[in-house]
């Protein structure tokens, strides 16, 4: 009889979630933990990305413990994610450098404004399939690299990275900088015709494409990303990324 498992990590707005589901789809184990809304000034929303990180790392333990797994029948995870919300980190610590700014968040109304008057919004909608629009992140970056202190001085050090949430989990477990197509194309800095960033976006936005992740294949059977040592479900291969709306259409 197949046994293999595969786990899913599920991070959402309000909180995180790991199932575990078995060769037939059935779920075996799961583990839910909420974490904070944080409102620091009047249509700012933040997340602490460090506590997101130790949830997950919660849920993972506590859903593994539940199914108490024999060794090897984990046989691979994958992610799903709020989209749009952004996180800065220091690609050398690994340690967050600023509360992430969450896809409701309208501090960047103004400068979505200001790239509209511009007649930008055209060339954006053309490229990225987007309205120039807070929701998406290009903006939150900016906004980063311009308001936070720590966020300049790690890019002054070539240090500073970008990412949704999923690739922020993704670099914390198993240190690959990556994201994928579903999620990539909701920053404001994709072309959906090349598939790839576009140097004239990034330079819009003042972004070094050295500070955003790989875009790679949301499912794939070869991609080359493990979940380190130490951590739970360690030497597992991540086999799937996938922004949550994009996830839920494929699991219908």
């Amino acid at each position: 009889m197949n046994d293999a498992c595969i786990g899913a990590i599920d991070q959402g707005t309000t909180g995180t979630r790991f199932v575990l589901f078995d060769a037939e789809g059935r779920p075996l184990a799961a583990a839910y933990r909420e974490h904070r809304q944080l409102y620091p000034q009047p249509g700012w929303v933040e997340h602490d990305p460090e506590e997101i990180w130790q949830n997950t790392l919660a849920v993972m333990q506590e859903a593994l413990a539940e199914a108490g797994l024999r060794p090897g029948r984990l046989r691979a995870v994958g992610i799903t994610n709020q989209r749009e919300t952004v996180v800065a980190w220091d690609a050398a610590t690994g340690k967050a450098l600023h509360p992430a700014i969450v896809w409701q968040d309208r501090r960047t109304a103004g400068r979505c404004r200001e790239l509209a008057e511009a007649g930008h919004a055209e060339m954006l909608r053309a490229r990225t399939g987007l309205p120039v629009d807070p929701y998406f992140s290009a903006t939150k970056m900016e906004w980063l690299l311009r308001g936070s202190e720590a966020v300049c001085a790690a890019a002054a050090a070539g240090r500073a990275r970008f990412g949704t949430v999923d690739a922020w989990l993704a670099f914390r477990l198993t240190g690959a900088h990556v994201t994928d197509p579903t999620n990539a194309s909701r920053t404001l800095l994709f072309d959906l015709r090349r598939l790839r960033w576009d140097p004239e976006l990034l330079a819009l936005f003042g972004i070094e494409e050295e500070m955003l992740p790989e875009v790679v294949p949301s499912v794939a059977s070869d991609l080359d990303l493990v979940v380190s040592d130490g951590l739970p479900a360690t030497g597992t291969p991540v086999r799937g990324i996938l922004g949550d709306r994009p996830a839920s259409h494929a699991a219908t």
